[in-house]
């Protein structure tokens, strides 16, 4: 019989469930639920009798010393609850319910639905189960977190792939098909872990892993000191790596085919994605958040649509008016360089008349003199004749000087 008289009644609350072993390459999984669980400070509430699921040969307890006294823990799987008070960043609170502990040794089918009667019993509305296994990726890339579902209605609603494997399978396997049959929606998100690299912790797939709940279950997840966890890893192995000459070749190997594969995932929705994740942890506020679609605008710093066509529009006019300003400028500049130009032309027939009317002046006086030396000879005898003939050939040219 399950128990919960000590346990509030809980607020849209989502199963998040995880389980060393099998399904945990890394301790990856595991970590991402004990990683939730100190950041909000879980408080325990339930936990299964060891007994009956455990084989102590298998999974043995420990003995530690407590002021003297020496105390048993036995392997389990508990329960605790997380209450988000400002999950959508208007005041409204939201539970999770996380389930952590060890794969069962035996009895499977009872323990999934113990499991189930936990979630009934707190109207759990999602069961997200969390998983890693090994693979061949390399651990210079993002690690690549796989979100499936047996339900085609939730795997269409929450962008999931229907599972479409087939060989063993760990608890989390039992635990997802045992919720499907039993009505309640369930997800599982597996992170894949590099074999090379496969002692455990695992923070830069424990990261990715809560990007991915993250983004599943709408609820802003504080990461602490795990992204800065996850570089020192990455770090420490490519340190590792470069000590060997073979391991260095066949990361360069991995890293070549899974750019390869993946390059079609290059796409503007991924983009998208990662940068509205980045955008929310960038938002100010102390506790997680639920995403409001239908809120604010996410880019509150920006004018509304109206607003930037209006001044797109205002742009517009202004630029031309500025063209049309120029424009005008460059006209009056023309008509400047216009009048200068006739200015310029006007002095210079001036100055042509000028030059003509001295030449003509010249040439008249010389006519005048040499028609007066004409006169003179004809009153003259010898030396008259002289000047008469200077007198008439001066006369005409004197005389076409003043027609021009």
């Amino acid at each position: 019989m399950i128990e919960l008289e000590g346990l509030p009644e809980l607020v849209d609350p989502v199963m998040i469930c995880a389980f060393e072993g099998w399904n945990d390459a890394g301790d990856a999984a595991s970590s991402a639920v004990g990683h939730l669980d100190r950041e909000w400070k879980g408080e325990v509430f339930a936990s299964l009798d060891a007994e009956d699921y455990y084989d102590f040969q298998v999974n043995r307890p420990t003995v530690t010393l407590h002021g003297g006294v020496r105390k048993v823990t036995w392997p389990t799987t508990q329960l605790s609850a997380v209450r988000i008070a400002d999950a959508d960043g208007k005041g409204h609170p939201r539970d999770l319910v996380l389930v952590r502990g060890i794969e069962p040794s035996m009895r499977w089918r009872s323990f999934c639905n113990e499991i189930l009667g936990f979630a009934h019993e707190l109207g759990v509305e999602l069961v997200v189960l969390l998983g890693a296994l090994l693979g061949d990726t390399p651990h210079t890339r993002p690690v690549p977190v796989t979100g499936v579902t047996s339900d085609p209605e939730l795997a269409e609603a929450m962008d999931l792939e229907e599972t479409r494997y087939e060989g063993p399978t760990g608890i989390v396997g039992i635990l997802q098909e045992a919720c499907t049959h039993a009505g309640v929606p369930t997800a599982s998100l597996w992170a894949a872990v590099p074999h090379y690299v496969s002692q455990p912790p695992n923070p830069k797939a424990t990261l990715a892993l809560l990007n991915r709940l993250d983004d599943l279950i709408d609820v802003r997840i504080p990461l602490g000191e795990l992204p800065e966890d996850a570089r020192a890893w990455q770090l420490g192995v490519d340190q590792l790596a470069a000590e060997d000459t073979e391991v260095q070749e066949y990361v360069q190997t991995l890293e070549e085919a899974r750019d390869t594969a993946e390059l079609p995932e290059a796409s503007g929705e991924a983009i998208a994605r990662e940068f509205e994740r980045y955008l929310r942890r960038r938002d100010t506020g102390p506790g997680p958040y639920l995403r409001d679609l239908s809120g604010p605008q996410p880019f509150p710093d920006l004018p509304a649509p109206e607003e930037r066509e209006e001044g797109a529009a205002k742009g517009r006019t202004g630029e031309k008016g500025e063209k049309r300003g120029k424009g005008e400028k460059g006209a009056d500049e023309a008509e400047a360089a216009d009048g200068a130009t006739e200015a310029k032309d006007e002095d210079a027939d001036g100055e042509a008349e000028d030059r003509s009317d001295d030449d003509g002046g010249a040439d008249g006086d010389g006519g005048d003199d040499d028609r007066g030396g004409a006169d003179t000879a004809d009153g003259s005898d010898g030396s008259g004749s002289d000047d008469s003939g200077s007198g008439d050939g001066s006369g005409r040219d004197g005389g076409a000087g003043g027609k021009d």
